[in-house]
């Protein structure tokens, strides 16, 4: 451990629940059990999305991509914070938080990506209809969910390279429960002004940007909402819909407010929530909005159970 101005850090130390006390033991079950979940309910999704023809579509290409991201996203964070909320002095050597760095930032990006595209999804089912099966055709598909890893791949591996190369001494403490891209640079020995710039960048272009066009595609899909004649109608629309822009709204709304706000006189803790937030809460809900609102998933979900649990 780094001791002195001028000693290299060879390992850090993880403050994120250090003033919870008493209270970290219920947050432990509590952590553990939205985690449990959210590996059940979105392995459930990707293991139904492939297993039944009928949801051999689109949406549920999309929607299994996005499942397999949030799996990804929510283990690079959560054991660890699990292990630590244990740990009397949680550390991380800079390789495991180097690790975490990249991948956080890789699953984080490709799941913004993978909303933008969902978003577009819809927008070409409601808007478009006569044009949707080019648009949307599989080879449409599979390139919006490569692009949407490969912006993952770039930016984390920009990122993570760029930071791990600025000297670290003396200070080694982390005010987080994770290694994330502010935190870390807070602690560099040198100039952070290009790691300041570059993380502008990103949020820009991957967090608020996507989150604008995402509001550009519901602000055509109510246009059309409003242009259908029945209630019935419009309300099976706006059910379809509603789910996901529930899920865009956690998710980005925090994100952006985390990662957009000035460093002078930001506050370390509203930051751990904020971050509790779009690392842990938001994606249990995917399993839910988009399985007990769903027709298809519940009738593809009672296929299955009929076909593995009750045949003869």
């Amino acid at each position: 451990m780094g001791s002195g101005n001028g000693t290299a850090v060879t390992e850090f130390v993880l403050l994120g629940f250090s003033g919870f006390g008493p209270l970290r033991g219920p947050l432990f079950w509590g952590v553990l059990c939205i985690y449990l979940v959210t590996l059940l309910g979105n392995s459930l999704i990707i293991l139904l999305t492939l297993a039944d023809r009928a949801l051999h579509l689109p949406m549920y290409f999309f929607l299994r991509h996005f499942s397999t991201v949030e799996i990804l996203y929510t283990t690079t964070v959560v054991p660890r914070m699990l292990a630590d909320l244990l740990a009397s002095c949680p550390t991380i050597s800079p390789a495991s938080c180097f690790t975490q760095l990249y991948f956080f930032a890789l699953f984080g990006i490709a799941e913004c990506c993978l909303l933008t595209a969902m978003a577009y999804h819809r927008y070409a089912a409601i808007c478009r209809p006569l044009h949707y099966t080019t648009l949307m055709n599989q080879e449409a598909c599979v390139s919006m969910a490569g692009a949407s890893y490969l912006m993952g791949i770039i930016t984390g591996t920009t990122h993570s390279l760029f930071i791990f190369t600025l000297p670290f001494r003396g200070a080694n403490t982390i005010h987080h429960f994770l290694c994330d891209i502010l935190p870390v640079l807070r602690l560099a020995s040198a100039s952070t002004f290009w790691g300041e710039v570059g993380n502008l960048a990103v949020t820009i272009a991957f967090i608020l940007t996507p989150f604008l066009l995402i509001v550009a595609s519901y602000a055509c899909i109510l246009a059309t909402i409003l242009g259908v004649t029945t209630s019935q109608g419009r309300r099976k629309v706006f059910s379809t819909c509603s789910s996901h822009l529930f899920v865009v709204i956690l998710f980005f709304g925090t994100g952006t407010v985390a990662y957009m706000r000035p460093w002078a006189g930001s506050s370390q803790d509203t930051d751990q929530i904020l971050a509790l937030f779009y690392t842990v809460v938001t994606p249990v809900f995917n399993p839910f909005v988009y399985t007990l609102r769903n027709k298809e998933v519940t009738g593809a979900m009672k296929r299955l159970v009929k076909r593995y649990l009750w045949s003869p």
